[in-house]
């Protein structure tokens, strides 16, 4: 049999390799459409599914190729301290679920506080409880997806602004000056985005570990799945934008702080494996304000500081809402 000339051997060749990498990108985006989709959709009364040691070959693949499966996060708790349920509405007519409280005594002011994401507001009763002892009024607000708030999406920091500025509107109608904003990661970014875009001027802003941008965000959790960063944060990035409909490649948080001139209150933890200490030292420097402190905490991770070290977050928190920090 005569063989084919070299130069028609390696143009199959070359069709060949082509036809798979074109599979394997069509596969990937695939990939990451559905994980785009997973991680901005909680599906109610299902268990958390992830990853585990004892999943065989298959499952295994099938779970890398589509993608974890989140639970809608649901209240846990409740105050001890007396509150009435506010409720909220965006324009597009969603329901905002939150808890408003007045101290005994003459109040200081009012902090509003927004916990992270696949959490609710039920995980900050700790630091409210702390700023109501402080003697501050307490509003605090459950995020759309999240707790007794409707819908079951979430857009990780980008349409959360809104839930932001209708808190800080509704503390400020009650004619209350003395407003702080205090955001743990998603509320952190959520916080940034409400003061950048509605102009809001509180009196200080207390942010906590927040993430560098969208994609730094999906860098994480490929590091915690054991994925490699690139090419899934990128094109996850992108189609978590296309599915919500917004440019996901802009939503970062150094763009954000620019236009914060209030006093700030920044707070990272040296064990953080969701934001890098290169990313939090950016975040920082970006910060427009005068006025800004960047608190560490040794050997916290992505977690409440005020539970990993109560002395030292009561200590910054107070000098910071006293507007005496040191």
């Amino acid at each position: 049999m005569e063989k084919k000339p070299l130069r028609k051997r390696l143009a199959s060749i070359f069709r060949w390799v082509g036809w798979v990498l074109l599979v394997q990108l069509v596969l990937i985006n695939i990939s990451a459409a559905l994980y785009a989709y997973k991680l901005t959709h909680f599906f109610q009364n299902t268990p958390e599914r992830t990853f585990s040691d004892n999943d065989n070959i298959f499952t295994k693949s099938w779970k890398l190729f589509t993608g974890p499966r989140y639970p809608r996060p649901v209240i846990t708790a409740t105050p001890v301290f007396p509150y009435d349920t506010v409720m909220l509405t965006t324009k597009k007519g969603l329901a905002i679920d939150a808890w408003y409280s007045v101290p005994d005594s003459t109040s200081r002011g009012t902090v509003i506080l927004f916990h992270s994401v696949m959490n609710a507001k039920s995980i900050l009763l700790d630091e409210a409880g702390e700023f109501h002892y402080q003697g501050y009024n307490i509003l605090m607000v459950d995020f759309r997806g999240h707790g007794n708030s409707g819908s079951n999406t979430t857009t990780i920091g980008m349409r959360e602004a809104e839930e932001v500025k209708l808190a800080y509107d509704f503390v400020a109608a009650k004619g209350e000056k003395n407003i702080f904003l205090y955001g743990s990661s998603l509320g952190a970014v959520a916080i940034a985005k409400a003061i950048s875009e509605y102009e809001l001027t509180p009196a200080g802003v207390i942010l906590e570990m927040p993430f560098l941008s969208l994609q730094s965000y999906l860098k994480a959790k490929a590091r915690l799945l054991g994925f490699p960063n690139q090419p899934f944060a990128f094109l996850t990035t992108f189609w978590v934008g296309a599915e919500r409909g917004f440019n996901g490649f802009k939503h970062k948080t150094t763009r954000y702080v620019k236009n914060i001139s209030c006093p700030v209150l920044l707070q990272w933890g040296t064990f953080d494996n969701f934001v890098l200490q290169p990313d939090i030292q950016k975040i920082y420097e970006a910060t427009a304000s005068a006025n800004k402190k960047l608190v560490i905490y040794d050997g916290a991770q992505h977690e409440s500081f005020l539970r990993k070290d109560p002395a030292k977050w009561r200590m910054e928190t107070e000098q910071f809402l006293s507007g005496n920090p040191k």
